[in-house]
C-alpha cells in the first residue's frame, strides 16, 4: 500500500518487503549440480537497508538475481511484496519488477543515445503507462533535481562523469517510488569521495520514500551505514556485526 506524506508517494505497508525461507539456486553444469546458495533466509522490513558482502564468487548477485525475479530457486520460498516468485509466469513477473522493483547497477547501463531526462522518463513510462508524457517529464525532472542533475537533463551519457551517470542511474531506479531498490555494487566504479556522496544520496532517497534497499558492496565503511549487514561465503548467508561507520560531514 502507498499513500501521500508531503506531497511525495511513499511506502506505508508494515508487511516484509523480502522474505526469502531456505533458498537454494543450483546450476548443472557438465552434469552435476553446482549449488551456489545453499539455505539462504532474508528477511528485509519497509525503508530497512541491508548491505551484503563477501567474496567475489560466493553467491550475492545470484541472491539479487533470484529476488528481482531473473532466476528461480531451485528450492525454498522467495517472496518479494507478497508475490512469491516461483509460482509466476515471465508476463507475471515482468509486471512484478515493473511495479516492485529499481535496481542500481555498477556499470551505470545507461541508454547512449538518450538524454538523462529521457533515461529516467523512459523507465517511469514503463513502470507507470497510465501517465501523460508531460507528466512523465516533470516527475523525471525532479527525479533529476533530487541527485543533484537538475541543470543537466538535457546532457547524454557521454557528457557526464561516472558519477553523474550513477546519479542518472539512481533517479532512474527510484522515479517510480519502487517498494524495494536492489543495488549491485553501486559504488564499484567510483572513487571513494564520489562513491560515498553517492551512497549517501541513495541512503536519504530510500528512507525519504521508505524504499527497501539490498546492497552489494566490497565496501565495509558502505556497508557498516546499512540498517543491517550479512556475510555470503560459499553461498551461506549470515548477519554479521561491523564496526560502526565514522561520521561523515
Amino acid at each position: 500500500m502507498a499513500g501521500w506524506a508531503e506531497g511525495v508517494l511513499v511506502n506505508e505497508s508494515d508487511t516484509a518487503i523480502i522474505d526469502a525461507r531456505y533458498v537454494n539456486y543450483s546450476l548443472d553444469i557438465a552434469g552435476k549440480p553446482l549449488h551456489i546458495l545453499k539455505n539462504v533466509s532474508l528477511r528485509v522490513e519497509p525503508a530497512e537497508v541491508v548491505a551484503i558482502v563477501g567474496p567475489s564468487g560466493s553467491g550475492k548477485t545470484s541472491l539479487l538475481m533470484l529476488l528481482a525475479g531473473l532466476e528461480k530457486a531451485t528450492s525454498g520460498k522467495v517472496m518479494v511484496n507478497t508475490s512469491e516468485l516461483g509460482g509466476l509466469d515471465e508476463d507475471e513477473l515482468a509486471r512484478f519488477r515493473r511495479k516492485t522493483l529499481g535496481i542500481v547497477f555498477q556499470s551505470f547501463h545507461l541508454i547512449p543515445s538518450l538524454t538523462a531526462l529521457d533515461n529516467v522518463g523512459l523507465a517511469l513510462e514503463i513502470a507507470r503507462p497510465d501517465l501523460s508524457m508531460a507528466r512523465v517529464r516533470e516527475e523525471a525532472a525532479a527525479a533529476l533535481e533530487a541527485v543533484g542533475l537538475g541543470k543537466r537533463l538535457d546532457h547524454r551519457p557521454s557528457a557526464l562523469s561516472g558519477g553523474e551517470q550513477q546519479r542518472v542511474g539512481l533517479a532512474r531506479a527510484s522515479v517510480a517510488n519502487p517498494p524495494l531498490l536492489l543495488a549491485d555494487e553501486p559504488t564499484g566504479n567510483l572513487d571513494q569521495e564520489t562513491g560515498v556522496h553517492i551512497a549517501g544520496l541513495m541512503f536519504d532517497l530510500a528512507r525519504q520514500h521508505r524504499t527497501a534497499v539490498v546492497l552489494i558492496t566490497h565496501d565495509p565503511a558502505l556497508a557498516a551505514r546499512a540498517d543491517r549487514v550479512y556475510t555470503m561465503m560459499q553461498g551461506e548467508l549470515s548477519e554479521t556485526t561491523l564496526p560502526a561507520a565514522p561520521e561523515t560531514h
